[in-house]
């Protein structure tokens, strides 16, 4: 598929700097504000960002002098060329073992620190037990966030892999929507279609078009179980009529995408389906358009839960309007109700209003929009309103 690229096409993304931006909040990063002088780091995401080692076994120690990452055997020549690739090869050395060398070098590299952090949103009761007795001189301290509050504002190098994943996702339903169509006529060569096997068909030609994975367990729900927000794909069969929610995404050299499309087979949307249709559509519209620099996330949620409250539908509104994305499917900031995180040019949201009535159907459609100085701009393109 024309225009979508392979990670190697790309130039290795640099996180020199993220480090020293990491070090910067320990003064006040412990528990109730505490100063901590050292972080150990367990989620993979955070270990990505900070670092550009995607393996799936790794610690990392962070001082205010230095970094220490750990990893094991299958490791070895990756994390070396992944680290050299990220630029921060200087300052952070790897050290390749098993669990007690590991936990010897993290000790080590902890030294005389006497308040250490550990993510307590990663970190186990068990795992805390377990770790105090390797920084056995050290207080270990909740820390919540750090890195995720850094990860908000995306810079020009994650936003390209996020614009690639997008495309990549446009594509694929681009190809894949003839399956619909076939359903609705009762034309399709392989017989009837049902919501896993277009699931199916929307994975393969994600990976067939570049990406590395589903940013998700891909949602296909269609009739009656469109009503259902998370409805898993299952055996039933696409008719002719139906509403078919498809939410997904694509991940491209580990960002992700995420896009919901609805679709009517085989005409338009007659009935209180048709007025779904459209109050969904009208409620994105304007909290696509609320989303700018400086606003609450929780204000662009008003915004789409106001138009959905105004047409009666306000109870089958029954989630939050969007979240980050990012190397995570849903990281910070929210954009639900009560939400207070201010947005900034760089960050990157979804918009996903949704309608669920029981025994008509469901409606969602999402964006996934970067912030920009004046406003935003999507990075899912696909269109809206498609007959299939």
């Amino acid at each position: 598929m024309a225009g979508v690229g392979k990670p190697d096409q790309l130039s290795p993304m640099s996180v020199v700097g993220r480090l020293d931006r990491l070090r910067k909040l320990f003064d006040q990063a412990g528990a109730e504000g505490g100063a901590i002088e050292a972080l150990l780091v367990t989620t993979p995401a955070n270990i990505r960002w900070l670092t550009g080692f995607s393996g799936s076994a790794g610690l990392l120690l962070v001082t205010a002098g230095r970094a220490v990452l750990t990893t094991d055997g299958r490791y070895r020549t990756q994390s070396a060329e992944q680290i050299r690739a990220s630029g921060v090869g200087d300052e952070l050395a790897v050290v390749v073992g098993g669990v007690q060398a590991q936990r010897e070098a993290l000790a080590g590299a902890a030294g005389s620190a006497l308040h250490l952090g550990l993510e307590a949103d990663d970190v186990t009761w068990a795992s805390q037990r377990s770790w105090a007795d390797v920084f056995a001189s050290s207080e270990l301290s909740a820390t919540r966030g750090l890195i995720e509050g850094l990860r908000v504002v995306k810079d020009a190098d994650e936003i390209i892999r996020m614009e690639r994943a997008a495309a990549i996702a446009d594509q694929a339903l681009a190809a894949v929507l003839p399956m619909l169509a076939a359903a609705g006529s009762g034309t399709g060569a392989a017989g009837p279609l049902t919501e896993s096997g277009f699931a199916a068909g929307l994975d393969h030609a994600m990976r067939m078009a570049g990406a590395e994975d589903s940013a998700f367990e891909t949602i296909v729900a269609s009739g009656e179980n469109s009503a259902k927000p998370h409805a898993r794909p299952g055996g039933r069969r696409i008719e002719r009529g139906d509403p078919v929610v498809v939410d997904f995404g694509a991940v491209f050299d580990g960002y992700r995408s995420d896009m919901t499309r609805t679709f009517c087979v085989g005409g338009e949307p007659t009935g209180e389906l048709a007025r779904v249709f459209s109050v969904v559509a009208e409620s994105q519209r304007c909290g696509v358009a609320a989303v700018r620099p400086g606003i609450e996330t929780g204000s662009v949620d008003l915004v789409c839960r106001q138009v959905i409250d105004d047409a009666g539908w306000g109870e089958r509104f029954e989630h939050g309007t969007g979240h980050g994305v990012g190397l995570d499917i849903h990281e910070a900031p929210s954009v639900g109700p009560g939400s207070t995180a201010i947005l900034a040019p760089g960050a990157v949201i979804t918009v996903e209003p949704g309608v669920y009535v029981p025994d008509t159907g469901g409606v969602r459609i999402e964006d996934t929009l970067v912030v920009t100085a004046d406003g935003s701009r999507s990075l899912t393109q696909f269109p809206k309103e498609v007959p299939v």
